[in-house]
């Protein structure tokens, strides 16, 4: 059996003991009385909920039956991706955006994609004084944590100072960008949050 083999299956083996243990605890019965409603041993059943053995489908039907689930109740979270995006310090790729040809750099650190979500993180570098503030909307919800040097931040409208360690949560529909560069080079992490799978 391959590594990934060997992998998916203690996952699966994991799934079904977190599951199993959860049920029996919420029915406030111990492995020696489930064992005595379900004709597995109290060794078979102690060995499931560390996750020490593989069970076969008879086993999950008897389990499930004393629970009074369906079976794949206690399959739940198999098939649900757990997904992880690492990116290395300045390794960010560089996107291109209104004004990113007069000192506004934008690194994006990831996207983390789901089946009704999306996040995506941007590093921004603002290292020239212009004139050229170009202001943005989109779906979603923003937040804006602040790392280095202070602008004003324009929202709706509504201006806001910001300086390291100030952060900022706004609704991304609404017109916002940064309109006066008070101390270079600005920088800070902007992170967007969509409430459904955004197409590109």
């Amino acid at each position: 059996m391959s590594e990934t083999e060997n992998g998916v299956g203690r996952a699966l083996e994991m799934i079904i003991a977190h599951q199993v243990r959860g049920y029996r605890r919420a029915l406030g019965v111990s492995i020696t009385e489930l064992a005595r409603q379900t004709g597995i041993s109290k060794a078979m059943l102690s060995k499931i909920e560390n996750a020490q053995t593989s069970c076969s489908l008879s086993t999950l039907s008897r389990l499930a039956t004393a629970f009074e689930v369906p079976v794949t109740s206690l399959l739940r979270g198999v098939d649900t991706e757990h997904e992880a995006v690492y990116v290395p310090a300045g390794h960010g790729a560089q996107i291109v955006r209104r004004g990113s040809n007069v000192g506004h750099l934008y690194h994006q650190l990831g996207t983390l994609r789901g089946q009704h979500k999306r996040i995506e993180p941007l590093l921004v570098t603002l290292s020239e004084a212009t004139e050229v503030f170009p202001l943005f909307e989109h779906p979603g919800t923003e937040f804006l944590y602040m790392l280095e040097g202070s602008m004003v931040y324009l929202h709706r409208g509504a201006r806001y100072k910001m300086r390291p360690g100030d952060a900022l949560q706004f609704d991304g529909e609404g017109s916002h960008g940064p309109i006066e560069l008070i101390e270079l080079p600005v920088r800070f992490l902007s992170v967007i949050a969509y409430g459904h799978l955004r197409t590109e």
